[in-house]
């Protein structure tokens, strides 16, 4: 997070201190860096230069039309897994012919939308799927581009919830059925084949997982190749990790050519989806104490940001570095429970964290550009909130924080009997 750092005591994003942003947008908000983002996804597509390639972001991660935009203008291709997250990337300046459809239960409507927006190909993850996306197709009288998504059956090491390339996991066509799904799909009028993909999971911290999975997936392309099915990318997914604490994952650049390695000269397009480890160190949730109640046996900071705002601590037992923004104060050093005011013991931000506190103080929760917002709701009737990015010395509004009317829109009052 080196575009977070402390200057003259007070805690900045880029040229801009967190302080400033609070008082002129409010708490809880999130703040990202637009360097941070940049550099990300710029890192990646460098160390791919000697490769044919596409850098397709991870919608998922984080889904601002601000941050989608910031990517399209670099260059990059999306991953996407629902119509919403389609419309996102179009409106924010994307390439249709630099989008991946990904995801186990596309809808008909789904499977249509893509289509008439010619997206580069759908990642289809069932037989099922691949029949009702040819019978698609043939209505609308197109042709379906598609890559088979195998489940290579390797363990990512990762959270059990993130983890989506073993066998009973729901993602994708098991690898004993591969060959035959493919023969399959040469056989579909509407189905154009270009690609094999797999995806192992999330918050991958080693790169064993990654190599083993693509090593499966080359014996795969030689078994369709010897049956004259020849393939023009492999889609590897993301995964890369971040460091939240002590993890240490490997670099980018040293992913990148671990992959280039195991590839072996193959001439073939890589796509990579890389979503947590473009954003997720790019982000900040700002907060402030509303309240510390303390007693002999726990102290509780209560904070403005809650678990509606922020779910993975208490979905994936995820861990976020809790900062001081104005870093001198008097305040006696305690250990807290960083807590939020939702009606839920599982409301918190952090536990056990020592921390010298006062009413009113702000708080920076770290590493919250990847699947913080994104996964928001409005739990306890509590209105999502701004989101903001810096770029240098400036704070821009790229999602307004919503009204209380904002929460009761389309709803109706039941009409009398």
């Amino acid at each position: 997070m080196s575009e977070f750092h402390y200057k003259d005591g007070l805690l900045n994003v880029e040229g801009v201190s967190l302080a400033e942003i609070a008082s002129q947008f409010g708490t809880p908000c999130y703040v990202y860096s637009r360097k941070a983002i940049e550099s990300a996804w710029l890192e990646f597509d460098r160390a791919l230069q000697s490769q044919k390639h596409l850098v397709c972001y991870a919608v998922k991660a984080n889904s601002n039309i601000g941050i989608l935009n910031l990517l399209a203008r670099l260059g990059a291709g999306f991953d996407i897994v629902s119509v919403g997250e389609l419309e996102r990337v179009l409106r924010a300046g994307g390439k249709p012919d630099k989008i991946v459809f990904s995801g186990v239960g596309k809808r008909k409507d789904e499977m249509q939308a893509a289509l008439k927006a010619n997206v580069k190909c759908f990642n289809v993850e069932s037989v099922n799927e691949l029949v009702r996306l040819n019978g698609v197709a043939d209505k609308m009288q197109r042709q379906a581009p598609v890559s088979l998504r195998v489940n290579p059956d390797v363990d990512a090491k990762t959270h059990p919830y993130i983890a989506t390339g073993l066998k009973d996991n729901k993602f994708g066509i098991a690898s004993e059925n591969a060959i035959a799904t493919y023969k399959l799909a040469a056989t579909l009028p509407h189905i154009s084949i270009q690609g094999i993909a797999c995806h192992i999971g999330s918050q991958i911290t080693t790169l064993t997982p990654f190599k083993d999975a693509l090593l499966k997936v080359l014996t795969l392309l030689e078994q369709l190749k010897q049956l004259g099915v020849t393939l023009r990318h492999i889609d590897l997914g993301g995964g890369l990790g971040i460091c939240y604490q002590n993890e240490a994952p490997p670099a980018r650049a040293a992913y990148i050519q671990a992959i280039i390695a195991t590839l072996n000269n193959k001439n073939i397009e890589l796509i990579i989806e890389p979503g947590r480890s473009i954003v997720g160190n790019a982000g900040i949730l700002l907060t402030k104490v509303e309240y510390l109640n303390e007693s002999a046996d726990r102290n509780f900071a209560i904070v403005d940001a809650a678990m509606n705002d922020l779910i993975r601590p208490v979905l994936y037992n995820g861990w976020h570095a809790i900062k001081r923004v104005v870093k001198a104060t008097n305040a006696e050093e305690r250990v807290y429970d960083v807590v939020g005011p939702v009606c839920e013991t599982g409301d918190f931000l952090g536990k056990n964290r020592l921390l010298r506190l006062t009413h009113g103080d702000l708080l920076a929760v770290c590493a919250t550009g990847a699947y913080g917002f994104t996964m928001a709701s409005n739990y306890n009737s509590r209105p999502r909130v701004v989101e903001i990015i810096v770029a240098g010395k400036h704070a821009y509004e790229i999602r307004k924080r919503e009204r209380i009317e904002d929460l009761m829109t389309g709803e109706n009052l039941l009409p009398e009997s």
